[in-house]
């Protein structure tokens, strides 16, 4: 088969591999299309993967084309994504349901070949069926959909809270939707990219600017989401939180990153600092909102790419243009 492979830190080529063969509990999927995220960057360059060669893709979508010994459920034809996270279900924090934070966190595209190749083999129970009416290869949007979940369910937004994003970018765009569909009073956005901030027009955001600045709301907001990772945007956005509010780390900043904050004020303000790591329990509700229209696909998608195309791919999102960037083997 085709694949997308990182070979070294800095380095993504489309080579010939094997085709993989599902094991007794394994579906072998035709991949429709796979996302890319900020995690696949810091693959590339290094960061997550325990070890290189890799293929990348843990966001994705594709068809049932060969059934494990084992597998019940499944049949070949199924139109299907999955959760890519597989933590091991014995350490201390699986066993208390929070696989997510697992001391052997494993996951496809990350430790595992992913989903930027013609064929990926998923562990069976990690997939989830799709209905006829969804393209298949806009459901690669499920998975970070799912994180966005996640996020909500650490910080049980209450209703009627005001709301501030850092970011406008795929999680950017889909933390907007959610917050709105969480019955947030109003939403700003912050992003320095102008092409970004239109498209919060389209979704109906409260606010769009470059700068928190522009909302003149000098007491702050209830709820303020980094979905940047970038330091710069973490320390300005820790500022705007209003009294009694909470901050949430969303967006995935460098390891070696630091940020300032005022610790006096955390504890004069009962300011909550929150933090939301990938998948919890949230795949399958994904699968289930994305399929009612609430992601729309023609507004969070702004690039599809062939699989030969994959670097070109990845060096676009990387330079911050467009939105979610697919790689689409069967194009």
């Amino acid at each position: 088969m085709r694949a997308a492979l990182v070979t070294e830190p800095g380095r993504l080529e489309v080579v010939d591999l094997p085709d993989p063969t599902p094991r007794p509990g394994d579906l072998l999927l035709k991949v429709a299309s796979a996302g890319i995220c900020g995690t696949d960057l810091h693959i590339l360059h290094g960061g997550f993967a325990q070890s290189l060669p890799l293929v990348p893709g843990h966001e994705f979508a594709g068809e049932v084309v060969a059934v494990g010994s084992e597998v019940t459920g499944f049949r070949v034809g199924d139109r299907v994504t999955a959760d890519p996270n597989m933590p091991c279900g014995h350490c201390p924090y699986c066993r208390v349901g929070r696989g997510n934070l697992c001391d052997d966190f494993q996951a496809l595209g990350v430790s595992e070949a992913g989903a930027m190749a013609e064929y990926v083999r998923v562990p069976a129970p990690l997939a989830v069926k799709l209905p006829e009416h969804l393209a298949l290869e806009d459901a690669a949007l499920v998975e970070p959909l799912s994180c966005a979940i996640h996020a909500f369910d650490v910080l049980s937004l209450r209703l009627g809270a005001r709301v501030l994003i850092y970011g406008a970018g795929t999680m950017g765009l889909m933390l907007l939707q959610l917050a709105k569909q969480a019955g947030a009073t109003s939403v700003h956005l912050v992003d320095l990219n102008p092409d970004r901030l239109a498209t919060v027009d389209l979704l109906g955001a409260t606010g769009a600017a470059a700068s928190a600045e522009e909302f003149d709301r000098p007491q702050g907001w209830d709820v303020v989401i980094d979905a940047t990772g970038n330091p710069r945007a973490i320390a300005d956005a820790l500022g705007r939180v209003s009294k009694g509010g909470t901050y949430l780390q969303f967006g995935v900043p460098p390891e070696d990153a630091r940020v300032e904050f005022d610790p006096f004020r955390v504890y004069k303000h009962e300011i909550s600092i929150l933090g939301s790591m990938a998948v919890l329990h949230s795949f399958e509700r994904a699968a289930d909102l994305f399929a009612t229209g609430l992601i729309p696909p023609e507004i969070f998608i702004s690039h599809r790419f062939p699989l030969e195309q994959a670097p070109e791919a990845m060096a676009l999102f990387a330079a911050g243009h467009g939105r979610k960037v697919l790689v689409q083997p069967g194009a």
